[in-house]
């Protein structure tokens, strides 16, 4: 008898605290920061992004741009398409938070910009 296996290929996810929804779904924000990369993005991913709490999605897109870099080295076009910090204390700080790790200006991030599907 045969047996013909397959897997079906999930589309990866990206999360978004709820505060950021709106500016994503304006496309005021088309960029997001992430370190320790599980889902190994890249450029012509498409992506379904959710709300971070409740996994609700909320838009689909695809990655056009990624670059990795220690964020000391981020220059203004880096921080461009994603919400801004008074300054690197708070992003550092806010970082730290969001991965319950010591964050500072050598640390690695993936910067990923995307384009919403429309």
């Amino acid at each position: 008898m045969n047996r013909f296996y397959f897997t079906m290929s999930r589309m990866k996810v990206l999360k978004f605290r709820d505060y950021l929804v709106p500016t994503v779904l304006s496309g005021e924000k088309d960029s997001t920061w992430r370190l320790f990369d599980d889902k190994d993005l890249g450029v012509a991913d498409d992506i379904e992004l959710q709300v971070f709490v409740t996994k609700e999605p909320f838009a689909k897109a695809k990655i056009t741009r990624v670059i990795e870099k220690r964020f000391g080295d981020f220059s203004e076009s880096d921080k461009q398409g994603h919400e801004s910090y008074s300054n690197d204390t708070e992003m550092y700080a806010e970082y730290s938070k969001y991965y319950r790790t010591s964050v500072g200006s050598n640390t690695i991030v993936k910067i990923i910009w995307f384009e919403l599907n429309r």
